[in-house]
């Protein structure tokens, strides 16, 4: 079948009540499919005689016709530019689809096949061709288009734009390999929200979403990212795919079902997915609220609308006229916060608006009924109407719910996907003009473009805009570009502006990829805290974590102390952790306080005293040394062995220096000679004593007729005595120093609030062998010296030895419990304090008696008083 133009008789039947479509003549046509234009119907009544008349009226959303002004605003504007196209006009042909799949199919079918009357493949009537269809703002009537686009591989070699935000399922070249998308991904939208709930620790919000498939993926989609980072959501209700006024029934009973969700006070924060008619849905059930609220006592505290509502890129705030009789106002929405498609305002573009009148174009179809109601105005001369359109009305007079003077992100991505198909055609034409053979001439024709050969050049198109925008395309076809983040400012006269307070950036740096100003927010006027919280319950302070509510979601949970020894420093901290060793919590166990070194200082009181009490014991046992060095030839004096007097002595001086070891902090050379210098110089004390105590018994023994203790008198013994004993003890301590010496070292975790600086004893049995070896010669010496008490002897040192070893015995059988309970500074003290007392009683005990005699009594210094009989 051929159809020519003079032979082709075609009468167009519509399927619509009301045909709405503006065709534009050209070399080459655009097509633009225009939806969510007339998408809302109620039922007017007419009395008629004698029965009712139901007749279906379409409600325009007047802000909508602003995306067909874009489309004939960048056709003119590029037909004036002759640098784009030169010769070759560009016309454009637009069609309403209302919304509905039927009159998808049969427009896209009108476009492709130029014909009043649909005859798929073949083309009659009319010459122009189409080399590029705009799509509808609803995902579902592109995806509609698709469907019909799809079966031709070159679908009668039409193109298609697509300037809605589109799942993600749509978004595959290889069954829509012409769809070409002038918004960003639809994933950068999902990351730009998340990233909006982080900001605001908006962790228990509500989900409204389209109830159609777009809506279930979303959900599908938005739920496993918003737990990824730990949000929840508090509800998910769904909006309906249309909204009809005329079914005021459901919408009495979404408000019942829905009204208790949006009044729990802790979900501030509301996630709005879906179209335009999510949000007059919405508005609707909130109007009808403010009715039952006056008409109704149990209504009036049940509702806030203090929301944040967070929109997609998707959502316009509009309201019809319609809507003002159930108290609809765009101040509900106040504050708002919304991921908007990136535009650049154009001041051509608004002077272009301003010229807007009915009568502007003979080939309009929508202006006239965008016009009545807009203007809420009739072009009828019944006398039954009041208001009448005059045609001067002014489109810069109408709030921004019902047309926006300035350019809006729909409408720009319109304006763009226009440039896109024209420089395509410049593009393609340029390359074709540098053939010189006559075949490659004939092919100049703008009439001979396919709208296929257009692919090569869209896929790698690149260019800057008029508003400086750079327009390009990814692998997948879609807009290599960001999303603007917009506050929704309201006024009284039910007119708002959106401020630009953000943006969503794919090719910034990781830190810079959303960018947000909280300072330019305008909040919500009802809010008493700004920005609100949005948590399913209170906010967890420092020094609390969180505690998981059985039964509940994760986002909910109870605020619990800090186990001891744990802080949490920041707010919503979800667990407790531990300090660092060297840190400790405080009260408030908010944050960690570096621990206090413990010592014991030179400068503390108790290094003082401890200091002053050894160098004075010190000074007292070299007084005591000077003066049997001067007397070292009275009888006392040589009576117990005077050699082994200084002997002791001697040792009894070193253990009391000995005893500034421990003062001061631990280091290596301190830590080796602490206990082994000790222990060996206190051991030759103790040497001595016990050689002393079997002296003075070999002696009484020696003075019995026929004894053979005589052999066994004599210096060589003592010495012997005081060699051995010591050497046992030496060797003991060698060999602890050779297998597992002291050292310095940190106790972390005896105080919580303080480091304990200590000599770590190495091996803990050699340790207590030193100490052990010790009391073993102390007991001995004890034994020996209580057999040897009562011996009749005037200068007999057995029972001052015996009192001085019970002292001794008394005073480090006290130190073992206490060394082992104390720590830090107070053990060292425990131990100077045991080696000062037992030296000093030591000291007391064996030498006062004798220095008393010498400096006091020194009559009694004789050989007569050296050996009495026993009475």
């Amino acid at each position: 079948m051929v159809c020519k133009v003079h032979e082709l008789k075609c009468t167009r039947k519509d399927p619509v009540h009301i045909p709405h479509e503006w065709y534009e003549p050209g070399d080459l046509l655009i097509g633009g499919l225009v939806s969510h234009i007339h998408y809302i119907s109620r039922p007017v009544l007419f009395k008629q005689h004698p029965s009712q008349v139901l007749i279906e009226i379409p409600l325009v959303l007047t802000k909508f016709y602003q995306h067909i002004l874009a489309l004939v605003f960048a056709v003119d504007k590029i037909n004036d530019n002759p640098k784009i196209l030169p010769n070759v006009t560009l016309g454009f042909h637009i069609y309403d689809s209302y919304s509905d799949s039927r009159m998808t199919y049969r427009t896209i079918l009108d476009l492709l096949f130029k014909s009043h009357q649909s005859v798929p493949n073949y083309k009659c009537g009319i010459h122009q061709n189409v080399i590029g269809i705009i799509g509808g703002l609803a995902s579902v009537t592109s995806s509609r288009m698709a469907d019909i686009l799809g079966l031709f591989k070159i679908p009668q070699d039409s193109k298609q734009f697509s300037y809605g935000s589109f799942q993600p399922a749509v978004n595959d070249p290889i069954n829509v390999p012409s769809f070409y998308r002038l918004v960003p991904n639809e994933g950068l939208q999902y990351q730009g929200i998340v990233q909006l709930l982080l900001h605001f620790n908006w962790k228990w919000i509500g989900l409204i979403a389209k109830d159609d498939e777009d809506g279930e993926n979303f959900l599908h989609i938005m739920e496993p990212i918003l737990s990824r980072n730990g949000i929840c959501s508090a509800f998910t209700e769904r909006a309906p795919e249309r909204l009809r006024i005329d079914k005021i029934d459901e919408l009495i009973k979404d408000t019942h079902s829905i009204l208790p969700i949006l009044s729990v006070g802790n979900i501030s924060a509301v996630v709005i997915y879906g179209e335009t008619a999510s949000v007059m849905w919405l508005a609707n059930i909130i109007g009808i609220t403010r009715v039952m609220k006056g008409l109704f006592l149990q209504y009036k505290k049940l509702f806030s609308e203090t929301k944040v509502w967070i929109t997609t890129a998707q959502i316009d705030f509009t309201v019809h006229h319609f809507q003002k009789l159930i108290e609809i106002d765009i101040q509900i929405f106040e504050g708002a916060i919304s991921v908007s498609i990136h535009s650049r305002q154009l001041q051509e573009f608004q002077e272009f608006v301003r010229n807007i009148y009915p009568s502007w174009s003979e080939e309009d179809g929508f202006i006239k009924t965008f016009w009545k109601q807009a203007f809420s105005c009739s072009f009828s001369n019944s006398t039954f109407i009041s208001n009448r359109c005059t045609g001067e009305e002014r489109l810069e007079s109408l709030p921004a719910p019902l047309f926006e003077m300035s350019m809006t992100g729909h409408s720009y991505s319109v304006y763009n996907a226009v440039y896109v198909v024209a420089h395509a055609l410049h593009i393609l034409k340029s390359a074709r003009s540098n053939h010189r053979t006559m075949e490659a001439m004939d092919r100049l024709s703008p009439l001979n473009v396919e709208p296929w050969q257009l692919h090569s050049v869209l896929q790698r198109i690149s260019f800057n805009n008029s508003a400086g925008d750079e327009i390009t395309f990814n692998e997948h076809g879609e807009l290599v570009a960001g999303f603007d983040i917009t506050n929704l400012v309201t006024f009284p006269n039910n007119s708002y502006v959106k401020i630009n307070v953000g943006r969503l950036e794919p090719r910034a740096p990781p830190n810079k990829k959303f960018i947000f100003n909280e300072e330019g927010i305008k909040w919500h006027r009802g809010l008493t805290q700004v920005p609100p919280l949005s948590l399913c319950n209170d906010i967890c302070h420092p020094g609390y974590g969180k505690k998981k509510k059985e039964g509940k979601k994760f986002c909910c949970y109870d605020c619990v102390r800090c186990a001891e020894g744990m802080i949490s420093n920041e707010m919503e901290q979800e667990t407790c952790v531990s300090c660092q060793e060297d840190h400790y919590p405080n009260r408030g166990q908010n944050q960690c306080i570096p621990k206090i070194p413990n010592f014991l200082a030179f400068d503390e009181t108790l290094a003082i005293i401890s200091t002053i009490s050894a160098l004075l014991l010190s000074l007292v046992t070299v007084m005591v040394l000077v003066i049997f060095i001067k007397h070292r030839d009275t009888t006392i004096v040589k009576a117990n062995n005077r050699s082994l007097t200084y002997i002791l002595l001697t040792s009894l001086l070193l253990c009391f220096l000995c005893s500034l070891l421990f003062l001061g902090k631990p280091t290596e050379a301190t830590c080796l000679l602490r206990q082994t210098a000790f222990g060996i110089i206190f051991s030759v004390s103790l040497s001595s004593i016990l050689a002393k105590t079997i002296s003075v018994v070999l002696a009484f023994m020696a003075t019995k007729p026929g004894s053979r203790m005589r052999n066994w008198v004599g210096k060589r013994l003592a010495y012997s005595t005081v060699l051995s004993c010591s050497i046992i003890q030496m060797l003991i301590c060698t060999l602890w120093l050779a297998t597992s010496p002291p050292f310095p070292d940190l106790d972390m975790h005896s105080s919580a609030e303080e480091i304990i600086l200590l000599c770590n004893e190495g091996s803990v049995l050699l340790f207590y062998c030193v100490l052990g070896y010790m009391g073993f010669l102390a007991i001995v010496s004890f034994i020996v010296a209580f057999l040897a008490r009562k011996l009749p002897d005037t200068f007999n040192e057995a029972k001052f030895i015996t009192f001085s070893m019970l002292l001794f015995c008394s005073v480090w059988i006290s130190f073992v419990p206490t060394y082992l309970s104390t720590r830090g500074k107070y053990m060292v003290a425990v131990e100077i304090f045991s080696i000062l007392a037992s030296n000093a009683g030591l000291l007391g005990c064996i030498f006062s008696p004798k220095c008393y005699i010498i400096l006091v009594r020194p009559e009694l210094n004789n050989r007569e008083n050296l050996i009495r009989k026993k009475i």
